[in-house]
């Protein structure tokens, strides 16, 4: 989809400011429609899920705990978030590094049954780069700092990440240089607050609130989420690093300025509360089994948040009613999928069809008018 796009109106207001809300609200607005953004919150999105993210764009190695047409999303994406990112009027970090996967020699069972996972995934999207497998030399040409720590890993190529926040100003600098576009910050709205296409009125409403909408979407819930960052400049990694544990599979995502996101917990709740010291050792005992350099390491926030998650934990758009429409349940894949479901919204808004819904597997949620 990289051609001017039409849209058959010339008003949208959309709501929530997260991530999808700041792609579709830049994407609307470059095809000349006017937009106005609703937000609950400020411009900094400190609600917003998207804010506590590592944004990795990992679908081979999410495919561990994710279905195909996730992992197919996610394949699509690595190749428009390029094209998304140059269209801003700031540069963001971007990166296809490949994901590094690696175990101590206790959990070699376990990293042998995410092998045979990943294995089943490249039969079943052959599309994705396979996997390599890497001997302690091979790790050690890949990240040197690591030195010969672990016997065995995995590659996953041409994977990447991106600095989620650096996404998340860039795309507000960009609204904010539109003539056509009004950012509404603190001003929370329901859908009940607008009719399209009535005088005064936008001729469509797309509702991106995240969590926000569980008033009018049965069965939306919150799965807790919980990140460290730290300021780590004796770490030396070029690309993110998952390990391979039992009980609290770790990532580690490089950032830009000698930043490391931190995470692993992943938690049926939508409590919003501070992490627990529990968690946090868990977390920061790990990072340190992996690099001896995050023992001096600063701590520059622990945060938690809770993703928008629907009973089947895939995305879905649906037309709620006519001028209406909902995107939610991207889970903890937003950054992952994102750009595929945004092309999927587009072509609904701009022809009222998708047939990158049916190549996602998102055509049923497409169907599902009530709330």
């Amino acid at each position: 989809m990289t051609s001017r796009i039409e849209f058959p109106f010339r008003h949208a207001a959309i709501l929530g400011a997260g991530l999808m809300g700041r792609l579709l609200a830049v994407t609307l607005a470059q095809a000349g429609c006017k937009v106005d953004l609703y937000e609950a919150g400020g411009p900094e999105a400190n609600g917003a899920a998207a804010r506590v993210a590592a944004a990795m764009l990992a679908p081979l190695a999410e495919s561990a705990v994710a279905p195909p047409p996730v992992v197919r999303m996610g394949h699509y994406a690595l190749s428009r978030w390029p094209a998304l990112i140059a269209s801003l009027d700031r540069p963001v970090f971007f990166q296809r590094e490949g994901t590094l996967v690696l175990w101590h020699r206790q959990d070699a069972p376990e990293a042998a049954r995410l092998a045979r996972v990943l294995t089943g995934t490249n039969d079943a999207v052959p599309e994705l780069p396979a996997m390599q497998k890497l001997d302690a030399a091979a790790i050690d040409a890949l990240e040197p700092s690591l030195g010969r720590r672990f016997a065995q890993g995995l590659l996953l190529p041409d994977e990447g990440q991106l600095d989620n926040r650096e996404l998340l100003a860039a795309l507000l600098a960009t609204l904010q240089a539109m003539p056509q576009v009004r950012l509404h910050w603190d001003s929370p709205r329901t859908l009940d607050a607008f009719r399209p296409g009535e005088p005064e009125q936008p001729d469509r409403v797309i509702d991106c609130r995240g969590l926000g909408a569980r008033p009018d979407w049965r069965n939306l819930r919150g799965v807790r989420g919980e990140v460290i960052r730290v300021h780590a400049p004796e770490v030396q990694l070029r690309r993110p690093t998952r390990l391979v544990h039992p009980r609290y599979p770790l990532y580690i995502a490089p950032k830009p300025g000698s930043v490391f996101v931190i995470g692993a917990t992943e938690i049926e709740s939508d409590d919003m509360s501070p992490a627990s010291v529990r968690s946090t050792l868990e977390l920061l005992s790990a990072a340190y089994a992996v690099h001896s350099g995050f023992a001096e390491a600063r701590i520059v926030e622990i945060a938690t948040q809770c993703r928008p998650t629907l009973p089947d934990n895939l995305p879905a758009v649906r037309q709620l009613r006519p001028g209406v429409m909902q995107i939610n349940g991207l889970y903890r894949h937003g950054f992952m999928i994102a750009p595929a479901v945004l092309d999927v919204a587009v072509e609904l808004l701009a022809t009222g069809h998708s047939a990158l819904a049916s190549r996602f597997d998102l055509a049923s949620s497409l169907e599902e008018t009530l709330p």
